[in-house]
């Protein structure tokens, strides 16, 4: 469940040897890798894939992703829908219902705002005072007043609502978190569907990359992943994947991008702007990403609820898990994930 193969050279073919997957590039198998040990496939741009290849993956459960160069997301081949059919009517059921969308939503939310403030409160405490660390006490407290909120129950567009005043908070003071290469890396709001600066090209890579891992987990317990309760259905995008990923977009996601840069392992020339005025990552900038994103997935840290150690890899995973066993009854609520 740890490992997913990331294919960012353009013009390679993926295709099917027994069982293991080859990656060839201008006529030269480039890596073999067995197809047990995969629990995904990531294609980045000009990437092509034999249909025996997609045959084998759907098989062994192992999902095959297509991404722009930039990291949007295209296309995944998956197969047969697998999972328990009551476990889904029941997420479906509960969908349908905003009370008790409502009670996953908070408890989603909760974490997220808890999550965004021990990041706030790690970095004030790690710079000598000045106005900046002033800056990020202020948000902290802000997040602390909006959780306090947050412990009586609330309506599912209250909730909303208190997270988007959280973001607003976090980010307004995240260009603080950025201690190097200011003149490349800078944050001056949340900029999408294009990235319109280095900063935010880095955190839509890595969202992407750990929407993909949410969906891949949701999968796995059998979950729809496009069916949320905090993000409500639209065509085209995986509600559930994005609910779960929120827990982990200022542990995993946030932390990761700053100290890529503030450790100067990215550098700014390592990003181009096109004529529409979107960043675009170079290859080599990609794969030191990925490899960094990797590596982190490879840590060990406490799991707060189950009290054990738990790779960071597997952290979604687990909490696809817990989300499954409240649906089908075994925990009276869902618990989320606090980073300490």
């Amino acid at each position: 469940m740890l490992n997913t193969l990331y294919v960012t050279t353009q013009g390679s073919y993926l295709s099917r040897e027994g069982e293991t997957v080859l990656v060839r590039h201008e006529g030269e198998t480039k890596l073999r890798v067995p197809v047990h040990t995969l629990g995904g496939v990531v294609c980045f741009g000009q990437i092509s894939c034999s249909p025996f290849l997609l045959g084998l993956c759907a098989e062994r459960d192992v999902s095959v992703s297509f991404l722009t160069e930039r990291g949007r997301f295209l296309a995944r081949v998956q197969g047969p829908v697998s999972g328990n059919v009551l476990l889904r009517r029941e997420q479906y059921h509960r969908s349908d219902d905003e009370t008790a969308s409502g009670r996953i939503a908070q408890a989603i939310v909760i974490a997220k705002i808890s999550n965004c403030r021990s990041v706030l409160l790690r970095a004030a405490r790690e710079r000598p005072p000045d106005e900046a660390t002033e800056a990020l006490a202020e948000a902290a407290e802000h997040l602390a007043r909006l959780l306090r909120k947050l412990e009586a129950p609330a309506p599912l567009d209250t909730c909303r609502g208190w997270e988007g005043d959280a973001a607003r908070a976090y980010f307004a003071v995240f260009d603080h978190l950025i201690t190097s290469q200011k003149e490349d890396f800078f944050f001056h709001g949340r900029s999408r569907r294009p990235p319109l600066d280095n900063m935010n090209a880095l955190l839509s890579f890595l969202y992407t990359l750990l929407v993909h891992d949410a969906s891949s987990a949701l999968e796995t317990v059998g979950l729809d992943p496009a069916v949320g309760y905090l993000h409500r259905d639209r065509p085209g995008r995986p509600g559930m994947a994005l609910d779960l990923m929120e827990e982990f977009r200022p542990f995993l996601a946030d932390r990761l991008a700053l100290s890529l840069v503030n450790r100067q392992q990215v550098k700014g020339s390592g990003f181009q702007m096109t004529e529409s005025g979107a960043i675009l990552m170079d290859d080599d900038t990609r794969k030191e990403v990925l490899v960094a994103y990797q590596k982190r997935k490879q840590e060990e840290i406490q799991h707060p609820f189950l009290g054990e150690s738990v790779s960071v890899g597997l952290l979604v995973h687990v909490q696809a898990q817990l989300m499954a066993r409240h649906l089908r009854g075994d925990l009276d609520g869902y618990p989320p994930f606090f980073w300490k």
